[in-house]
């Protein structure tokens, strides 16, 4: 039985609890740091010295236990392992009014119990309130007990996880409990104090810098009074090794004080005043190798760092810059506006080893200081020149560059290629906005990459790289001429081009090509990309919207995907690609002739060319060929062996010979769509006996009068269309449901046929196996009376012998003779699922009694008045602008246990008041449009 003691407190204890209030109010600053959890940890041992043999339990934050004896006993007696075992961390999070409330992570701890929870811990008597955990034990005690969170975490494994954590991190887990806030303030995660834009008073600093006096890099970028901190961090870090500062005005002191941090090794100053605005600040350092002066207010400067390699002092205001740094490697002097070109000099001719330099928006920069910087610093690889609008390089040697950039310089014409082409090791050139420059001709063997990008006086670009590897050219509207050699290069897109005419490319490795809207190109482009040419891997080749091109014809083992879209002059297209996959021809609306032999494709769409009449097709993988809306194709060659789906609709001229051509070549052809193609027939439908897998065959709104080469020559039909074919007789289905032909067909579509009442009558009575049949817009069927009377005895009697139906979707939209639909359950309908009779004018009465209907449309029946249905899965119901009344309705759906669309919008006798009463006939109801 374990017993839970709540410890009560006397004068004593009080005394020492105000007193640690007193300190937490003392503290309350550093919340907002983000530190205070470590401020608290150094208050509390002071605490601890005043009551050493005390044990005051405070079950603060997750703390359940004290660090002396344990809390908890058992009624056998005490643990005697209680001090060998790890202490347990322990929730406190209760109810208003019990024990002490939980300090969060993003507060402040509290120091101080709260009044009601004291009292309720002292009895009368003044003695400890104990709560015992058996048959007396309390919801509390239970709550605590599902709450308990037990850890064992040594302290070298603390340590290992703490290690990854960031500063605010380790703040909030401080307030976990002592022993982890012990091991947050290890002196090993707190190498860097970062204050950045934190409120921070010089104590406060001062406190942390005493507290980790061997942090080696400090930043107080944005915090007040940087001048005070900074000097504090100078005078107690004596192994700084990073120091950041900014937002503020430093004095001369400090860059004076900077000489006693031996261990300096980089400097960051951003946004700052440095001095009075009028004497020199010195930067004498024998260690730091890294400086930063970015943004800085400062009228002269001086750099004296032997072991410094890198300074950048961009965005500052300073006249004149002194620099004794021998090593220095990297100098960033860009936008320093107020430098004269005398001082750039100086400056730079100063560093001999210097590698890379940034004179970006120097507006006074020349070509005489930047021809003494050639002979100075023979070493310099990276020069960043732009927006120099005084340079033209043109008497400028930089033998070992391998990065220039020229951005918008004004003075760059084709005369600075000279001077550029003896930069032998270039491997990067950037020439955006140069707006003078007419040609590039460079024959360098490392450059990599190159940029042109809105040079509007560019005409001819010729590059010769063996390692060419990236070309960015765009926006140079006058470009015609561009001649690459390179073994490296890839990938090539030339985007709006407008006056590009002329490519030549020895790229022996380019593999994708994009030349959109380079509407001046002509014909000739496709020698460029066809086999012998100078791009033997080229793969993907885009030509969209390249308006000039008439006639393409490609040659090419490598192509595998080739684009033609907006080009809408083209009317010829002649690819020899045994490996082409993908073709678009989108918007190529002129084409009259295509032939692809061989190609690649799997499928081919060629119904967005109205105008092609000559078509020849060898394509041994394609499956799926689409010539719908080609109304003017008179020749078509189709070898495809492996084709299953071929779209010939509304190709007008499709003769019988092309057809029979095409189904000797295509044996495999499963759908076949010849709607509205008035040229094909007998002869051509008789050769569909060599299809031995069609299933599906469209011959809707063909001039068919006889349908016996179709019962002869496809007896494996499924799905067999005969949409609005006029001239069909009544006794032109009479096969179906006489002589048993086709005895697959499962889908009938006669929708506007002219076949009479008695036609579909014994269609529908005889073929039993169809399941999907639609008779849309039949004027001359009257009625839908499958009650099996005297009229269908003759055909199916009445009785045990009735045949089952395997009907499943029945339409007849828009029959306007249909007065009555009545569908007993002798009529053997029992796999109906579906019945869509809308817009059906005349209709009156509807009498429907089938088991498996699921979806019943009467929508624009505007002459419904009676409505019968036994129909016990029916789950949606559409009424839309009938004219039935809401008393028909209720009565309809009170049969209907399943439904649960209803729709009755438009409905004039059915009020918005009678929803109700049609949810009480029918319960089951969800959704009910009105």
């Amino acid at each position: 039985m374990r017993i839970w003691c709540l410890l009560c407190f006397g004068e004593e204890e009080h005394k020492i609890i105000d007193t640690m209030s007193e300190k937490s109010e003392e503290i309350g600053h550093f919340e907002e740091l983000g530190f205070e959890s470590l401020v608290n940890s150094r208050n509390e041992d002071d605490l601890r010295s005043k009551s050493t043999n005390e044990d005051v339990n405070l079950n603060l934050s997750l703390g359940g236990e004290s660090s002396g004896s344990s809390g908890a006993i058992e009624r056998g007696g005490l643990d005697r392992d209680s001090h060998s075992k790890r202490h347990k961390a322990q929730s406190t999070a209760l109810d208003s009014g019990s024990f002490i409330q939980a300090a969060t992570l993003q507060g402040s701890m509290s120091f101080s119990l709260i009044d009601t929870e004291y009292e309720r811990t002292h009895d009368n008597s003044g003695n400890y309130g104990c709560l015992v955990s058996d048959d007396d034990r309390s919801p509390v005690e239970e709550d605590m007990d599902d709450r308990e969170i037990r850890m064992d975490l040594t302290d070298d494994l603390l340590h290992m996880v703490f290690s990854f954590l960031d500063q605010i991190s380790l703040c909030g887990a401080a307030k976990v409990c002592r022993q982890w806030r012990t091991a947050s303030a290890h002196e090993d995660f707190w190498r860097v104090l970062n204050f950045e834009n934190r409120n921070i008073s010089p104590q406060q600093f001062e406190d942390m810098c005493h507290r980790y006096p061997n942090a080696t890099q400090v930043n107080i970028n944005g915090s007040p009074a940087i001048h005070t901190l900074v000097m504090q961090t100078i005078s107690s870090l004596r192994n700084l090794e990073s120091l950041t500062l900014g937002k503020g005005q430093l004095g001369e002191t400090f860059f004076q004080a900077l000489t006693d941090c031996t261990m300096l090794k980089s400097l960051i100053v951003t946004d700052a005043m440095l001095g009075n605005g009028i004497q020199e600040i010195p930067i004498h350092h024998d260690s730091l190798r890294h400086i930063q002066i970015v943004k800085c207010r400062v009228v002269r400067i001086s750099v004296r760092c032997p072991q410094l390699q890198t300074l950048s002092l961009k965005r500052s205001s300073m006249a004149h810059a002194v620099l004794n740094c021998p090593l220095l490697r990297d100098l960033d002097i860009a936008s320093c506006h107020k430098l004269l070109d005398a001082a750039i000099r100086s400056a730079v001719t100063s560093c001999p080893l210097l590698e890379s330099l940034d004179v970006s928006n120097c507006s006074c920069v020349s070509d005489e200081t930047l021809r003494e910087i050639s002979i100075s610093c023979t070493n310099l690889h990276v020069l960043n020149a732009s927006y120099c609008p005084n340079i033209s390089l043109e008497s400028v040697r930089l033998t070992m560059l391998t990065v220039l950039k020229l951005h918008s310089c004004e003075g760059i014409t084709s005369a600075s290629m000279a001077a550029i082409s003896h930069s032998y090791m270039l491997e990067v050139l950037e020439l955006d906005n140069c707006s003078l420059l007419t040609s590039v001709f460079l024959d360098l063997p490392r450059l990599q990459h190159i940029r042109l990008v809105h040079c509007r006086k560019f005409v001819d670009l010729s590059l010769r790289s063996a390692v060419l590897s990236s070309i960015k050219v765009s926006n140079c509207p006058a470009l015609q001429r561009i001649n690459i050699v390179s073994n490296s290069l890839q990938k090539l897109a030339l985007h709006k081009q407008e006056s590009l005419t002329s490519l030549e490319l020895q790229c022996q490795g380019l593999e994708e090509v994009d030349l959109t809207d380079c509407e001046s190109l002509t014909n000739s482009i496709c020698d460029v990309f066809s086999d012998g040419s100078g791009c033997p891997m080229l793969k993907s080749l885009i030509l969209d919207n390249c308006e000039s091109l008439t006639a393409v014809k490609f040659s090419s083992n490598s192509l595998t995907s080739l684009s033609l879209a907006g080009c809408r002059a083209i009317t010829s297209i002649e690819l020899t690609c045994p490996y082409l996959e993908q073709v678009s021809l989108a918007g190529c609306d002129h084409l009259e002739r295509a032939i692809f032999s061989p190609v690649g494709l799997r499928s081919l769409n060629l119904g967005i060319c109205p105008k092609l009449n000559a078509l020849k097709i060898k394509a041994p993988s394609m499956v799926l060929l689409e010539l719908k809306g080609c109304g003017v194709i008179s020749e078509a060659f189709i070898n495809c062996p492996l084709l299953t789906s071929l779209d010939a609709s509304f190709c007008s001229q499709l003769k019988d010979n092309c057809l029979s051509a095409t189904t000797a070549s295509c044996p495999l052809i499963e759908s076949l769509i010849l709607m509205s193609c008035p040229s094909i027939g007998s002869d051509g439908l008789l050769s569909l006996r060599r299809l031995k897998n069609l299933t599906s065959l469209d011959l809707s709104y063909t001039f068919l009068t006889n349908l016996q080469p179709v019962f002869a020559s496809c007896p494996q039909l499924k799905v067999l269309k005969l949409q609005a074919c006029k001239y069909l007789t009544d006794t032109s289905l009479e096969p179906l449901y006489k002589d048993a032909a086709l005895p697959t067909l499962r889908e009938l579509d006669l929708s506007y046929g002219t076949l009479c009442q008695a036609s579909i009558e014994e269609l529908l009575a005889c073929c039993t196996h169809l399941t999907h049949v639609s008779l849309n817009g039949c004027v001359n069927m009257h009625d839908l009376n499958w009650s099996f009377s005297a009229d269908w005895a003759y055909l199916s009697p009445v009785g045990s012998n009735q045949p089952q139906r395997f009907l499943q979707n029945l339409n007849c939209v828009g029959c306007p003779n249909i007065k009555k639909v009545l569908i007993s359950s002798v009529a053997r309908f029992s796999n109906l699922s579906s019945l869509n009779i809308s817009l059906s004018a005349y209709l009156k009465e509807v009498d429907v009694a089938c088991i498996n209907l699921c979806f019943l449309n009467l929508s624009n029946c505007s002459s419904l008045e009676i409505l019968k249905l036994d129909c016990p899965r029916l789950t949606s119901l559409f009424l839309q602008s009938c004219n039935i009344s809401e008393e028909a309705v209720e009565s309809a759906i009170s049969e209907c246990n399943m439904l649960e669309t209803l729709d009755v919008r438009f409905c004039q006798k059915i009020i918005s008041t009678g929803m109700g009463r049609l949810r009480t006939a029918c319960p089951s109801l969800k959704r009910i449009f009105s």
